[in-house]
């Protein structure tokens, strides 16, 4: 129980196109697990937490050694989806989803100058943070890995972890623990970045719809004559080597670690935002091929296609996906509230 909460190509360009690919997608096969990125000092990846919330994530994700910026921005993420103003079917509220009576207890005001309000994310990210480490501290003497033994008592209770000698076997809180630790590579700016042969077979799914016609809403469902949007495809994509992504564009950025544009391989994601600093604006998807192109299911009244990454003019960031990265990501409800955040028996 919880506590808290393809290959047809029209025109001369197209085979030497393909022949890219094709020489891509051996690349990355042979390339596999072959390079990963020093882990460094843990600071936010750039465009991982939305432009209004990074400078508290930043500061309030330091206030003990058990927590850092990406693990809390993961918490967040996993909570609310960074939305200030939404509630939880059992009552949880604000971006940090506290119960109303943990509110009472644990909601700070940093400034100390107003009443603390759970709707308020200047004051609900560093009560969030706060309760965090209070949890650390409460659990400091239980054997193992101190972080999960925080997320662990966050969503089951300080007693609960204290009792186990660790994470306790419950599914909910060892999937809670798991999700976020594991979602935390994706806001983590020097996570190691490994390459994966599930890339290449993301790539060939996707070559094998080139020309066929975008449709809004496309799944590549027979009932929509096999046809499909932006991130239908990349869906896809990945589903045809047992990568399950979530539904929505903006929601697929966070199913892996970030490489920046030059560290670009085949089969990365690449995304487009209406703003170069907020991943909720991000509109459109394609999949990486290399050479600056990605294949692209761009618009109504196109085909799926090679395009330039630049073509659409509002290029934000890549996700290099992996099938933990993908698995760790919170499920979206149709209302646009988070399905499986912590619940609120402790807080």
């Amino acid at each position: 129980m919880t506590a808290r909460r393809a290959l047809a190509l029209v025109g001369g360009g197209g085979v030497a196109a393909l022949g890219m690919v094709l020489f891509l997608v051996i690349g990355t096969y042979s390339a596999a697990g072959s390079i990963a990125q020093a882990q460094g000092n843990v600071q936010l990846a750039p465009n991982t937490v939305p432009a209004a919330y990074t400078s508290l994530v930043q500061q309030w994700g330091t206030l003990c050694p058990e927590l850092t910026p990406p693990l809390l921005a993961a918490q967040i993420r996993q909570e609310s989806g960074f939305n200030p103003n939404v509630t939880s079917p059992v009552g949880a509220q604000g971006i940090a989803q506290f119960m109303p009576a943990t509110w009472a207890s644990y909601g700070i005001d940093p400034t100390h100058t107003h009443t603390p309000s759970v709707w308020n994310p200047a004051d609900a990210i560093p009560s969030m943070a706060s309760y965090d480490c209070q949890l650390a501290k409460d659990t400091r003497n239980v054997p193992g890995d101190h972080s999960a033994n925080m997320l662990a008592a966050y969503n089951a209770g300080p007693y609960a972890v204290i009792s186990a000698n660790g994470v306790p076997a419950y599914a909910e809180t060892q999937n809670y623990v798991k999700s976020i630790t594991t979602l935390a590579q994706s806001f983590t700016a020097t996570a190691p970045i490994s390459f994966s042969a599930q890339a290449a077979g993301a790539i060939y799914y996707a070559q094998t719809k080139l020309g066929t016609p975008y449709l809004w809403g496309g799944e590549g469902l027979a009932s929509q004559n096999y046809q499909f949007d932006c991130s239908g495809l990349t869906q896809a994509a990945y589903a045809s080597v047992g990568i399950t992504l979530p539904r929505v564009a903006a929601d697929q950025w966070y199913a892996g670690p970030h490489p920046t544009r030059s560290q670009l391989q085949p089969g990365d994601l690449v995304f487009f935002s209406h703003d170069p600093h907020d991943p909720a604006q991000i509109h459109h998807v394609g999949i990486y091929i290399g050479g600056g192109y990605m294949i692209n299911a761009p618009h109504t009244g196109a085909v799926i296609r090679y395009d330039s990454i630049d073509s659409e003019g509002d290029y934000f960031g890549a996700t290099r996906v992996t099938a933990g990265g993908a698995s760790s990501l919170p499920s979206r409800q149709p209302d646009g509230t988070i399905a499986n955040g912590a619940a609120p028996a402790a807080h």
